[in-house]
């Protein structure tokens, strides 16, 4: 049986079969990313369709679009092609300038303060180079973000595979290898997050290497202690700063060692030898720069290096009354401070708090003296107050006896030493507590940035001085056992049970 075709009624959907090979051939070149043979043979066939039925079919196409429905329906998808190119060329304006909105409330999608100050301050250019065979968008986007905030940082993806002697050249061993490059400087990165990538800038763009002493001899806070009272998170931020960090005793080596950068002494239990305390002085005297982290309770026999430098150490501890420290699970022996001195050290940290467990008063002796140049750092509340000790079960302010808050609780010193344009800038921060910067409370709000800040202040680092990246706010909600009971009947059984019977209910009415 021959099927006989009516070429006046087929030809009519030649336009549309044309339309729809070139459609699929449009589909196939963004689908492959260009232009294959097949992708063509649709392409140009769909057109030459599309064509043909045009011509074979103008009257036919004439009449249909004089209609009046015709001419609603072509209005309607001009419109409608109107509103596409425009979301066209706002899709391709916002390809060829790219803006990233961060609505999180950590801003966890936008550089840190650290970060940023980084990328623009280089003088030198820098290579963020990732050595994988497939993309990582993610940490694509963080690099870029790094890119755009400064000229010298450049971003590239190498696969190793392709180009093995660039591989071998960054020393790449592994497959996904990040690597930071400045000059002759190299650095593999241990993570893909925004701290890693900030560290590495820092030492492969610096020129030399700089030490950070610790003391101890005198029941210090360990440097390598990963306990509460540890400093090895500090130890940590520091080198990832780009310092170097050692050990000392004073006793042994006779001196503050030169190459000490910052001297450290993080809460002595006992008492400094006065010769060691002569160490001190003298290191100060020569330019050198110190942190004296020193707790209530103990007598650190420091007095004549403080008196050098007009910064009094109470023999008190301070106590907040304010309540404030119960909505973080603190009590009133650990001072909550939001009111900072005009110093670079504090100078970001406006509208955040730092917590000091167990703090003394360290105040300036007299405030009219312009040598040195002294800020008092970190103040209390009002509601603040000191009392001798806390061997008593009650604490109750004395007027008498007790200072009034806001009491001062850091002072940050800096004097001219020597004669001249030889002379030198001596450095001296003391604060009365030292457990701000343990692994206990360092993370909490910004004790960890006021230890590390200090130390770049001291070592006259203070480009580097700012608020580090934090961690994303845990914000899962943990539900009880009832609660996962409740939540099940809800949305699980009664919502559903009651769309079910309001259903029912309908159809019986309308019966």
């Amino acid at each position: 049986m021959a099927i006989k075709l009516d070429w006046k009624r087929e030809r009519r959907w030649l336009a549309s079969f044309g339309l729809a090979l070139a459609a699929a051939g449009l589909v196939r070149y963004s689908t492959q990313g260009e232009f294959t043979r097949l992708s063509e043979i649709l392409l140009i066939g769909g057109g030459v369709l599309f064509l043909a039925g045009l011509v074979l079919s103008y009257r036919d196409f004439v009449t249909f679009f004089s209609a009046r429905s015709s001419q609603l329906g072509a209005n309607a998808l001009t419109i409608t092609f109107l509103v596409l190119v425009v979301l066209g060329l706002v899709n391709f304006l916002g390809y060829r300038h790219k803006k990233r909105l961060d609505v999180t409330t950590e801003k966890l999608y936008t550089l840190s303060d650290q970060s940023r100050r980084t990328a623009t301050q280089l003088k030198k250019d820098v290579d963020i180079i990732r050595f994988a065979r497939s993309p990582d968008q993610t940490f694509k986007d963080l690099a870029t973000e790094y890119a755009n905030a400064g000229t010298h940082v450049h971003y590239r993806e190498v696969d190793p595979q392709e180009k093995p002697e660039v591989a071998r050249q960054y020393n790449v061993t592994h497959m996904n290898d990040i690597v930071v490059s400045s000059g002759s400087h190299n650095e593999t990165l241990s993570g893909t997050g925004e701290q890693d990538i900030t560290n590495a800038i820092i030492k492969v763009t610096r020129d030399a290497v700089k030490t950070v002493c610790f003391v101890e001899g005198h029941g210090e806070k360990s440097l390598a202690s990963g306990e509460q009272d540890g400093l090895e998170g500090g130890d940590k931020a520091l080198k990832g700063e780009g310092y170097q960090t050692k050990t000392v005793n004073l006793v042994s080596s006779g001196e503050v060692p030169s190459d000490c950068s910052v001297l450290v002494d993080a809460g002595p239990k006992q008492s400094l030898f006065p010769q060691e305390a002569g160490f001190i002085s003298r290191y100060l005297d020569g330019g050198g720069r110190a942190l004296l982290l020193l707790d209530p309770e103990t007598d650190p026999k420091v007095d004549t290096v403080l008196d050098a430098w007009n910064i009094s150490l109470g023999s008190n501890v301070v106590i907040d009354a304010s309540g404030v420290g119960r909505l973080f699970g603190t009590g009133p022996a650990v001072p909550l401070v939001v009111d900072y001195g005009p110093s670079p050290i504090v100078q970001n940290f406006t509208g955040t708090m730092t917590f000091f467990n167990l703090a003394r008063t360290v105040s300036l002796k007299d405030k009219g003296k312009s040598d040195p140049t002294a800020t008092e750092l970190l103040k209390t509340s009002p509601r603040s107050f000191t009392v001798p000790n806390l061997k008593t079960k009650e604490v109750r302010y004395d007027p008498a006896k007790d200072q009034a808050g806001p009491l001062s609780l850091g002072v940050a010193a800096e004097r001219h030493t020597g004669t001249g344009t030889s002379g030198k800038s001596a450095r001296l921060v003391v604060i009365g507590n030292s457990a701000f910067a343990t692994n206990q409370w360092a993370g909490l709000q910004r004790n960890g940035d006021l230890f590390v800040n200090t130390v770049n202040w001291l070592a006259q680092d203070e480009d580097l001085i700012s608020v580090r990246p934090k961690n994303p706010t845990n914000r899962r909600v943990i539900l009880t056992e009832t609660q996962q009971r409740e939540l099940f009947f809800a949305s699980m059984i009664f919502l559903p049970g009651l769309v079910i019977i309001s259903g029912v209910v309908i159809w019986f009415r309308r019966r």
